[in-house]
Formats: C-alpha cells, sequence, structure tokens
C-alpha cells in the first residue's frame, strides 16, 4: 500500500480517538457538567449528526480544492474546536464544540476516503479501506483507553487538550504525505464528473441497500461502546481503572477485525457477511447475559470488538464498490452510512438506560439492530455480495 495511506491514517488516528473517547468519559463530563449520563452521552450522537450532515456538505464544498488543503484545513479546523471544548464550562457550548469537530471530521474523512480509492489499484479499495480505518482501531487500541485513563487520571479536559496536541503530526502527515495535486486520478478515474451526476448515484438500490446495512451494523457498536463505563463499574462490579482495560480490547478486537475483512472483503465479502453477521447477533446476546462476570465480559468485549469492525468494515468497502460512479462523494456516502449508526445507536441506547434492563440496555438494543441488518441482509446476499467472477468492479 502507498505511504500517503499510512500518512492519512494518522490524522484518522487523531480524529478517531476523540470521536471514540467518550466512551469512557461520559460518567465524569456528566459530574462536571451537572448533566445526566444519557445526557453527556448525547455528545457522541451529536458527533455523529454533525459527521452526517458534515461528509456530503464538506466533500461537495471541497471536491474542486487540492485534497492536500482540503485535508489540512479540516485538521487544523479540529484542533480548535478541541482547546475550545476544553476551556469551556458549559455543556451547551461543548455539544456545539462537537458538532463542528464532526464537520471537521466528516470533511476530512469523506475525502481521505474519496483520495485513498485513487491511491490504490480498482480491486484494491476493501485494502485501502483496512490500512484507513487501521488509524480508527489503533485509536481504540491506544487513544481511547489512554484518554480515558488521562481522564481519570487528571480530568476530561486533559483529554481534550491531547487531542488538540495530536492534530500537529497529523497535519504533517498530510502536508508531508499527499501530493498537491488535481486532475485525473490514478488509475484513470475521472475526477471530473458533475456534482448532480454524483449525488444522482445515491438512488442506486444496491448503494442504498449496503449503507442501510452499514448503518445499523454501526449503531449496534455505538450503542454499546458509548456506555461500556457504566457495564465495567456497575455491572461487572471492576474499579474504574479497568475501564481502560476493556476499551484497549475493544480496540485489539477491532483491530484483528479490520485486518481480517482487510483480507477478504474484496474478494470473499459473502463470507465474512455470512459468518460473522449471525455471530455479532450471538455475541450481543451472550454479552447482555454475561456482562456482571468480569472474566466473560472481557472476553466477549474482544469478541464483539473483532466482529463488529470485520462485518462493518466489509459492508463499508462494498459502499465504496457500489459507489464508484461517484469518485469524489464516494467517500461522503460511507462516511454517511458509518455516522447514521453512530449518531442512531447512542441515542436509543440512551433511552433503555432508564428502563428495566438498566446498564445492560444498551446491549440488547445492539442485538435487535443486527438482528433487524440479518433479516435484511441474508434473503439480498447475492445482491449485496458480488457474483462469481465480478468480485471487484
Amino acid at each position: 500500500m502507498p505511504l500517503p495511506l499510512y500518512l492519512l491514517a494518522v490524522a484518522v488516528f487523531a480524529m478517531g480517538t476523540s470521536e471514540f473517547m467518550l466512551a469512557g468519559l461520559v460518567p465524569d463530563i456528566a459530574t462536571n457538567l451537572n448533566v445526566s449520563v444519557g445526557t453527556a452521552g448525547l455528545l457522541t450522537s451529536a458527533f455523529a449528526a454533525g459527521m452526517i450532515v458534515g461528509a456530503p456538505l464538506m466533500a461537495a464544498l471541497a471536491r474542486r480544492w487540492p485534497a492536500r488543503a482540503s485535508l489540512l484545513s479540516f485538521v487544523l479546523m479540529f484542533a480548535v474546536t478541541h482547546v475550545v471544548g476544553a476551556l469551556t464550562t458549559s455543556f451547551t457550548i461543548l455539544l456545539v464544540t462537537r458538532v463542528l469537530a464532526a464537520l471537521a471530521n466528516a470533511g476530512f474523512l469523506a475525502v481521505a476516503l474519496s483520495t485513498a480509492a485513487t491511491l490504490v489499484a480498482p480491486d484494491q479499495k476493501g485494502r485501502a479501506l483496512t490500512v484507513l480505518l487501521s488509524g480508527t482501531t489503533v485509536a481504540t487500541i491506544a487513544g481511547v483507553p489512554g484518554g480515558a485513563l488521562l481522564g481519570t487520571l487528571l480530568s476530561w479536559r486533559a483529554t481534550f487538550w491531547a487531542i488538540a496536541l495530536l492534530c500537529i503530526p497529523a497535519a504533517f502527515g498530510v502536508v508531508k504525505g499527499i501530493p498537491a495535486r488535481t486532475g485525473t486520478t490514478p488509475h484513470g478515474m475521472p475526477g471530473g464528473s458533475s456534482l448532480r451526476t454524483e449525488i444522482t448515484h445515491l438512488a442506486t438500490p444496491r448503494l442504498l441497500l449496503v449503507m442501510l446495512l452499514g448503518a445499523l451494523v454501526n449503531a449496534a457498536t455505538f450503542a454499546t461502546f458509548t456506555f461500556l463505563a457504566p457495564i465495567v463499574t456497575d455491572t461487572a462490579g471492576l474499579r474504574g481503572l479497568w475501564v481502560s482495560v476493556v476499551l484497549v480490547l475493544f480496540g485489539v478486537g477491532s483491530f484483528v477485525g479490520v485486518t481480517l475483512a482487510g483480507r477478504l472483503s474484496d474478494q470473499r465479502p459473502g463470507i465474512v457477511l455470512a459468518v460473522g453477521g449471525p455471530s455479532l447477533l450471538l455475541g450481543w446476546v451472550a454479552l447482555a447475559a454475561l456482562a456482571a462476570r468480569p472474566v466473560a465480559l472481557l472476553l466477549l468485549v474482544f469478541v464483539q470488538g473483532t466482529l463488529s469492525f470485520a462485518v462493518g468494515s466489509t459492508l463499508i468497502a462494498r459502499v465504496l464498490y457500489e459507489a464508484a460512479a461517484a469518485p469524489t462523494m464516494g467517500g461522503a456516502y460511507a462516511t454517511v452510512a458509518l455516522n447514521i449508526g453512530a449518531a442512531g445507536g447512542p441515542i436509543v441506547a440512551a433511552i433503555t438506560l432508564g428502563a428495566d434492563a438498566g446498564d445492560l440496555g444498551p446491549v440488547w438494543v445492539s442485538a435487535l439492530l443486527v438482528a433487524i441488518a440479518l433479516l435484511i441482509a441474508l434473503p439480498l446476499r447475492r445482491v449485496i455480495t458480488p457474483r462469481a467472477g465480478h468480485a471487484v468492479r
């Protein structure tokens, strides 16, 4: 894979750390800003909602700009929002900074995904996606638990300052890794498709289907991930420092899942979906039933991280393939699919926190969302995955 892909992954790491870090900081933010845990959890949904709106909007605005200039602007905007977030004492202002940070993240990811697809051969989009998502998975392994630990030892504000500092090497990677050029992209992909044509392509049934499935699986992931901290401390009865351990296990699992999917999503996506989908459902049910047992919790968090990212990244790779006719907006469509799920999952999960299921309500939400995805996907498996001899396009 080309070196610029790995440099883009550095920026994705910084932004992924910010997107996921609230999973370990929600209780402290709620206490510090005098809001409920459920309300504080909506910061994750606000971030995802900003990415849903921001991905197509920012991609459309930046589609004629040089990729390097676009990506650098988004990284700098992202840094500023975290400085403001670290300084504010108002939950409302913090909420606004999360939305603005999401707009910057959305623009960056949309441009980065489209750029990544032009840096590799047409049949290697899944592997390119794997490199970019490795930044996210490393964020869950090191960045997010590190942020949770920093928040525990100092405060949640220290984590926001750390994200702002991470943007410095991210910006350096963009400047050094992405050439300042426009025009025809590598591998002969035309760079001059009209915006109207690319938006019209969004109505393609196959594209809408894989976007829907990707959103459902990601919603299931975020529904539980956002509220892991109270499950660890209240349901399993572990100390606060164990939250970081659980997040590391989830992150390691996500890295394993993305790596495995990267090897299969280009040529054999059907295998990942047929095996991983039902296994993912069973895993959420098992986690809901066994979360009070610490050993089972630790094992299942790793397994669910692996399955969630294997299935989810395979579906997002399918979005990039189905959006091949929209070379500058395809990354935005993939970003929208990811973040519709990231916004919706925590909202539904937050509602269940006050119900009889308590802290395990989000896990049951995850199981339900995956079950819905399977009911849609399994009868349409031949539509979702490429036919024999047409594995890539």
